[in-house]
């Protein structure tokens, strides 16, 4: 009987289904790297490729110890003869994957996968993916050991399927690519149900978009419009088509007056694509630096990107834009809509604190004095950016104070949180130049010791090395910098020494659970604890 005929091909499968479940269960992390790296699997591959990646380390670990115990297992059981010997080649691939999943338990990933709908079905083409090329490799090695009449061979005939870990990202990146064409069909109909309903609704709609405070700015206009209208937002950071989508497809409350979509752009065309799916009758452009530079390529693509905002506003709407020197640029492209200025004239009398923001709002009706809870004196220009909308929306200036009495803070953007005498600032979820800057501005307004948890700033491309720098410079001053990772920190904690900066204040540690348990020795009796971007595990 030979190699190809009917018993040994159904061997070939069960083997091939078994190998793929043992190689499936240890593929989590890849698979979880490739959602947050939103499917790309360049941004994928370019993470598994990096020399101290410790999931690549783990994996050399694995296909070490499958290739000397299979080996070694073929040669002690030998004289069982080749029927035999080979197939107990195959237990350590059973027990090393086993333990390979209760060891890396220990190395859990700080943004653990989401099971969405869409890396279900990720996972389910991956194990056909899996399955496929188990049973290829196992019908040509054993092609092999039948033709070859090597007995080492025939005993060896699966120890090559040892060196399979390496080949486990790449493998989750090729299904990953079978399943693109069914997915981007699959986004197309949700994002097309999802504007039918948005324009049957008859909504109002507002988009806000920029490289910092989208979210914050977003929250706000809420509330202010809450005062007259009934508001629907997009939660949380939903600022892609499908998030926005989403938040409509999925809505099923009382129908409401007005829409408000946060816009997020990494590429030339997003927010062109956003505005297509919302199309916004007014918008906001919060301000432009130099966050994204990453896959935009340079500043000036982000500001060309960041001015689509513009031409997808109706045409007798208009856009509010927080002025500096980036937005001026993007206002030349403003293709004939009104631009409501914001800028430093728009707020007067700052003063804030670790309590809180208070200042004078000047409109075009007079003064209001608003104060929030919210920290920072970023806050005053985030307010007035929503309050100029809201304002031409018919809210007045006593409805805007009093929106802003009852504002509670953004989680994860500048959040205040007690925790006995120490105080944690988390501002955890993002953090990009302008953003970082104020955070450290309103950690340096707390009383006590004062201490920073950071591992840089990321997605700023070929400035990402002197945006660290400067970042670095900002932080002289603090009782304590606790850096996080490798990736970054070299770059703050040298634009920290250049700035002034005492080198005995600098902690370094591989993980923020490292940096964590270093705390309560560096903050004492009690202070502040400024967590700034907490990076997901594709930064890491």
């Amino acid at each position: 009987m030979g190699p190809l005929d009917l018993p040994y091909i159904s061997e070939y499968a069960g083997t091939a289904i078994v190998l793929a479940f043992l190689f499936a269960i240890c593929s989590h992390k890849p698979l979880a790297i490739l959602q947050q790296s939103g499917y790309k699997n360049k941004k994928m591959l370019a993470w598994y490729a990096r020399r101290e990646n410790m999931l690549l380390q783990q994996y050399c670990l694995l296909a070490l110890m499958l290739l000397l115990a299979a080996g070694l297992l073929g040669i002690c059981f030998a004289f069982l003869g080749e029927e035999w010997a080979f197939r107990i080649t195959g237990i350590p691939f059973l027990f090393f994957c086993i333990l390979f999943c209760i060891v890396d338990r220990k190395y859990a990933l700080k943004v653990p996968f989401n099971p969405t709908p869409r890396f279900k079905r990720l996972t389910v083409v991956y194990f056909f993916v899996l399955a496929v090329v188990f049973y290829l490799l196992v019908a040509v090695l054993n092609v092999i050991a039948y033709y070859a009449e090597s007995e080492l061979f025939g005993v060896w005939r699966y120890v090559p399927l040892a060196v399979i870990p390496f080949a486990l990202p790449v493998l989750a990146c090729l299904a990953n690519l079978i399943a693109s064409p069914f997915e981007r069909a699959h986004n197309k109909k949700y994002v097309a149900r999802a504007k039918e309903k948005l324009e049957k609704s008859g909504m109002l709609c507002i988009g806000i978009t920029g490289s910092f405070a989208k979210t914050s700015v977003k929250h706000i206009l809420a509330a202010m419009l809450r005062e007259k209208y009934s508001v629907l937002a997009t939660p949380a950071s939903y600022n892609t088509p499908m998030g926005v989508a989403k938040c409509i497809n999925e809505y099923e409350g009382e129908p409401c007056e007005v829409f408000i979509a946060e816009m997020g752009a990494r590429n030339k065309g997003d927010i062109a694509e956003l505005c297509e799916l919302v199309h916004p009758r007014y918008s906001v452009l919060t301000g432009i630096c130099a966050q994204h530079v990453e896959s935009f390529g340079s500043l000036a693509n982000v500001i060309a990107a960041k001015s689509e905002i513009f031409a997808g506003t109706a045409a007798d709407g208009f856009v509010v834009v927080g002025m500096d020197e980036n937005t001026e640029k993007a206002a030349e492209n403003a293709c004939g809509r009104e631009i409501v200025r914001v800028d430093e004239t728009a707020v007067k009398d700052v003063a804030s604190g670790e309590n809180g923001t208070s200042f004078t709002l000047v409109t075009g009706e007079g003064e209001v004095r608003i104060e929030t809870k919210l920290l920072g004196r970023h806050t005053a220009k985030n307010i007035a950016l929503a309050a100029a909308l809201a304002l031409r929306l018919g809210v007045s200036g006593e409805q805007i104070a009093a929106a802003c009495r009852d504002l509670d803070y953004v989680p994860h953007r500048l959040q205040v949180i007690k925790n006995g005498a120490v105080t944690v600032l988390d501002d955890s979820y993002n953090a990009n130049p302008v953003g970082a800057a104020d955070a450290v501005e309103v950690l340096k307004s707390f009383s006590g010791r004062k201490i920073v948890v950071t591992p840089g700033l990321v997605e700023l491309g070929i400035l990402q090395s002197e945006e660290n720098e400067e970042f670095g410079k900002t932080l002289v001053g603090l009782d304590e910098v606790v850096l996080v990772g490798d990736t970054l920190v070299g770059a703050v904690k040298s634009g920290y020494l250049s700035g002034g900066g005492d080198e005995e204040k600098v902690h370094v540690y591989p993980t923020l659970q490292a940096a964590q348990a270093a705390l309560p020795s560096l903050i004492g009796a009690g202070g502040t604890v400024l967590f700034l971007n907490d990076l997901p595990d594709i930064y890491c």
